[in-house]
């Protein structure tokens, strides 16, 4: 009992009695004893019967009759550890691509394809009305001739010509048409769907300032922000599996390409 006997005279030393500061931890921490703790069950990912099925399939081709149930849940949990990661990743890469650097005084431009595009665009809208006048001078020339001789080409000529104009005038009567319309309607006002007193409900606006409750609770012109979503599409995938090293080379990402 000597070593009992030191261990007292140091809390005693101390001014620490033992059996009080036991049974301040036993009434501090009385809820939890007695009580047993154990962990939650293990619920597996993928159904179990399916997968366990598609598992004996590829297993009897290599030689396996017997495959246990703790191989189905942990092919189970490391699929949804996969699809999980491929998630976050997938992820990072659309929110790069959808961050904006032209405000950012660390970035300058260096090309726009955008406004190389619509350059591109307006030389072809450009050279088709070309050809498009030359085509009409011409048609309007074989229109106004007066070629005894019947030449089925010179036919065809004042035939397409004929229809050219038809096209031309019905065109005009539609675009005089669609403006007298636009004048009878009057200006368009927009609707201002964002305000913050108003709550649309199928359609129909209910306000909710000015003190009207109008039976949905308190008055209120808190706005509500809008949660931002993050949309992934195929060249984010494809992006991710051209940096895996495990997809880089897959029959997949090649499938991808070709769509």
């Amino acid at each position: 009992f000597r070593d009992d006997d030191d261990i007292n005279d140091v809390a005693s030393m101390a001014g620490v009695n033992l059996s009080e500061e036991s049974a301040r931890i036993m009434a501090t921490n009385s809820d939890l004893v007695g009580t047993q703790i154990q962990s939650c069950k293990d619920e597996p990912f993928l159904a179990a019967v399916p997968l366990h099925k598609r598992i004996l399939e590829t297993a009897k081709k290599l030689g396996i009759t017997d495959v246990p149930a703790e191989v189905v849940t942990f092919i189970s949990h490391a699929t949804q550890n996969r699809l999980r990661t491929v998630i976050e990743k997938v992820t990072v890469i659309t929110q790069h691509r959808m961050e904006s650097y032209k405000d950012d005084e660390w970035y300058e431009q260096a090309t726009d394809v955008r406004s190389q595009l619509k350059f591109f665009e307006q030389l072809e809208r450009l050279e088709k009305q070309r050809k498009d006048e030359q085509e009409r001078e011409i048609l309007l020339k074989a229109a106004k001739s007066r070629s005894r001789q019947e030449d089925p080409e010179q036919a065809r000529l004042k035939q397409k010509a004929k229809e050219m104009q038809q096209q031309e005038l019905a065109q005009m009567r539609q675009r005089d048409a669609n403006l007298t319309a636009l004048a009878a309607i009057g200006p368009r006002k927009k609707r201002k769907l964002d305000s913050p007193g108003l709550l649309t409900i199928g359609g129909e606006g209910l306000s909710m300032s000015g003190g009207s409750q109008a039976g949905l609770g308190t008055p209120s012109s808190r706005q509500y922000a809008r949660q931002k979503i993050t949309r992934v599409n195929l060249r984010d995938f494809i992006f991710y599996m051209e940096q895996e090293p495990e997809t880089c080379h897959s029959l997949l990402l090649y499938r991808a390409l070709l769509k």
